[in-house]
């Protein structure tokens, strides 16, 4: 009975979903798709600033949710903390492609190749598949008209960032091919 009255307590707080995380153990695949975006664009972040690879890795892992890896790819934008790129601010932000996203709204070429780094180092590990690879770029090729609304010199950069990936040997040349042109 007394467990039941503190579940019963538990679920009744209207807090984030970690406090039942931490109480009951909530698995990755039961998490809000929110809270698993958040998460994804917080590690993006921190390895913007720290560069550490193995840390990254390390919160992906921790997230137990191999079948939603494609966001991390589709997150990829070089903006951190402190960048233009690093808060929404347009309307292409209500879904914007997080790592890929994040090389297309940030600026200068370190963002850039650290995340050719991190994503050369999931594809080898096997983080992240071929398939999870290319639903995230897809999705960003779907939304470079919208994403170009707020980031002008994005097919540029997205037209870069391709290049370093598919020379890292990271995508496919199909993959490569499929990148919109100007």
């Amino acid at each position: 009975r007394a467990a039941l009255d503190r579940a019963a307590i538990l679920l009744r707080i209207k807090r984030d979903v970690n406090r039942l995380d931490n109480v009951w153990g909530v698995g990755g695949g039961q998490r809000p798709v929110k809270h698993l975006v958040k998460e994804m664009n917080l590690l993006l972040r921190e390895y913007l600033l720290s560069g550490e690879v193995s840390e990254a890795e390390h919160c992906l892992r921790e997230l137990e949710v191999p079948h939603f890896h494609h966001e991390l790819v589709y997150e990829v934008r070089a903006g951190g903390p402190g960048s233009p790129g690093g808060a929404p601010h347009g309307p292409a932000d209500a879904r914007c492609p997080q790592a890929v996203v994040m090389v297309l709204e940030g600026s200068g070429e370190g963002p850039v190749a650290m995340m050719v780094t991190l994503l050369k180092v999931l594809w080898e590990t096997g983080l992240v598949t071929l398939d999870q690879m290319n639903r995230g770029f897809q999705r960003v090729y779907e939304e470079l008209g919208d994403i170009s609304l707020d980031v002008p010199l994005a097919h540029g950069l997205l037209e870069r960032l391709v290049e370093l990936c598919f020379d890292r040997g990271i995508i496919t040349k199909a993959l490569r091919d499929a990148c919109p042109a100007r």
